[in-house]
């Protein structure tokens, strides 16, 4: 049903569930068994994989690579990455894409996963958002306000890196745990100062004028991006070779993705719901710059660096070792993780 254009917080609602992968918990109503059931393929084997709306069929699809499969791709539709990660540690998925923040959370409930590809892209949308009249100038002027932000999520992260950096801690703001809808409502009314948010709500409130950035990731955080599948399908030489294959093709897809940004955004807008405009900032500001880069040590040093910070937040049960949780056989010939993503610098 079409909502009012008067109704701000309506207006990221088809987005809500798509954009909770980079969540470490599950939102409130959060699907845990995935959807759809769509084949792709041909072939004696079947590679089961975990997907969001608006990701890696959407660009596999678009850019042409899922022509020719030698193999089957059974596609499961998951709401966000906690749950597609509780399938792969059931074995119900092969491998699926996640954000930075979820194989975290799954490494901390010990699950059976293993991280097999990353990309990096640019950490412009995530940010911490003001509104437009708001006082604050710098992150150090958070002192003593209150931030909205989804709990256990990368923008939880990038808030309290953003704070150290500034020399706050989390006590010294009144942090508020909202889902995005929530959030959105909250900052729209100005019953929050702040709101630590991810792409493409920060796009969306950006290109809406309803806010401005007080600060970003770039610099704060990884910019990390996970594939990853179960132990067992690993195990299997038939599956783990269709992983190679996947992995290969949804790095050609990303390829793509950057130098057709105006046809991916309209591919995202109508899988997501988002508006064109939206779409395409978010693409430029973000979707578009990822690299596929190696799981190498700077991953699992950096990983283990927001693992550490929400344990101690007791976010997580337990320390964990992020690196018992990567498998390096796929890296090949890719750059290191710390190489510089892509930019849009010239109109395109």
């Amino acid at each position: 049903m079409r909502r009012p254009r008067h109704a701000p917080a309506a207006l990221l609602l088809p987005v809500a569930m798509l954009l909770a992968a980079c969540s470490g918990t599950s939102a409130a109503g959060t699907s845990v068994g995935g959807s759809g059931g769509r084949v792709d393929g041909q072939g004696s084997l079947t590679l089961n994989v975990g997907d969001q709306k608006g990701g890696s069929e959407a660009v596999l699809r678009a850019a042409g690579q899922l022509d020719g499969l030698p193999y089957k791709i059974r596609w499961s539709t998951f709401t966000s990455g906690p749950p597609l990660l509780e399938a792969v540690n059931a074995g119900a998925v092969d491998v699926g894409g996640v954000g930075n923040t979820p194989p975290v959370f799954a490494a901390g409930a010990g699950s059976k996963i293993s991280v097999v590809a990353a990309t990096r892209g640019t950490a412009a949308g995530e940010a911490i958002l003001v509104p437009n009249g708001s006082p604050l100038k710098a992150p150090r002027d958070l002192k003593g306000r209150s931030v909205a932000v989804a709990q256990g999520s990368s923008a939880h992260y990038q808030l309290i890196a953003s704070l150290e950096k500034a020399g706050l801690g989390v006590k010294d703001v009144e942090v508020k745990y909202l889902q995005p809808a929530d959030a959105l409502a909250a900052f729209t009314s100005g019953k929050v100062d702040a709101w630590a948010v991810w792409d493409p709500y920060t796009s969306q409130v950006l290109r809406g004028k309803k806010g401005r950035v007080l600060t970003d990731g770039d610099g704060v955080v990884n910019g990390l991006g996970f594939q990853v599948a179960a132990p067992g399908a690993l195990r299997d030489k038939k599956k783990s070779a269709a992983v190679a294959d996947y992995l290969r093709r949804l790095r050609t897809a990303q390829e793509w993705v950057y130098k057709h940004p105006r046809a991916w955004a309209k591919v995202w807008a109508k899988d997501t719901g988002l508006p064109y405009g939206v779409a395409l900032d978010a693409v430029k500001r973000t979707n578009g710059t990822r690299i596929p880069v190696a799981v190498d040590k700077d991953v699992v040093s950096s990983e283990q660096e927001i693992a550490d910070t929400f344990a101690g937040l007791e976010l997580i049960p337990r320390r964990v070792d992020f690196g018992d949780f990567v498998d390096t056989r796929f890296n090949g010939d890719l750059p290191p993780s710390t190489s510089e993503p892509r930019t849009y610098r010239e109109e395109s």
